[in-house]
């Protein structure tokens, strides 16, 4: 590719803050930098927090690219309960027993999602259904039909020191959902679980120890300041 400009094209790091939508972030940048050509590759949650890669300009046309990274997150499960997101998103709905859990148990159970697996998004998700996002279906109290996908889970470990809430790294391929992983945890365990909390802290080789946050960014200045290309 031919070099450009930082003026032309490049990203941005971003720490995703607590309760912000992914387009929060992309409209408030547009805003700071009057950059109309502004997108982010690869959607949080807005319960969820960490790294969000915002491009701009010529490097609208890496967002694909920078999608098909690898992730890795971190967060919490609480084990015994559950709740219609697999979040916090809405109220638990229902209590399941957890005395039956033991170490080598949980073990023996989150063995059997490392590696590739098969997982139905939450139906609080952004996936598409009949030209809406699957959230907005949910949220009109209509379940739909979701396609199962493939996922690859490279990395898997859990702390159990503060059972039932049970603290996670994960490393994982592009469109993993944790929120499912948190359900379907819960099932094989013979329980329930829903994420409590989640932090993606690494897309590809772009580490949240990087990211700026959006408190930072205060004018165009700052923008370009915080603006890095590859």
């Amino acid at each position: 590719m031919t070099e450009i400009s930082i003026k032309e094209g490049g990203f941005l790091i971003v720490n995703k803050p607590l309760r912000w939508t992914s387009f929060d972030v992309v409209k408030k940048l547009r805003n700071i930098s009057q950059i109309k050509k502004i997108g982010h590759a690869g959607t949080l949650d807005p319960l969820a927090t960490g790294v969000l890669i915002v491009c701009y300009g010529k490097y609208t046309k890496k967002i694909e690219e920078i999608q098909a990274m690898g992730k890795a997150y971190s967060g919490t499960f609480i084990i015994g309960q559950t709740t219609p997101s697999f979040d916090r998103e809405t109220e638990v709905d229902g209590i399941y027993p957890t005395k039956h859990i033991t170490p080598a148990f949980l073990e023996e159970k989150v063995n059997l999602f490392r590696g590739v697996i098969k997982q139905v998004p939450p139906q609080y998700s952004a996936v598409k259904v009949k030209g809406k996002r699957a959230y907005e279906h949910a949220r009109a109290g209509k379940e739909v039909e979701l396609k199962t996908r493939e996922a690859n889970i490279s990395k898997y470990e859990v702390d159990a020191t503060r059972f039932p809430e049970l603290s996670f790294d994960i490393h994982c391929s592009k469109g993993t959902y944790i929120r499912s992983l948190a359900r379907d945890l819960g099932v094989a365990l013979g329980s329930g679980a829903f994420m409590s909390s989640l932090v993606r802290t690494r897309i590809g080789k772009f580490s949240l120890d990087s990211a700026v946050t959006v408190e930072n960014i205060k004018d165009s200045e700052d923008f370009f300041k915080f603006a890095q290309q590859f």
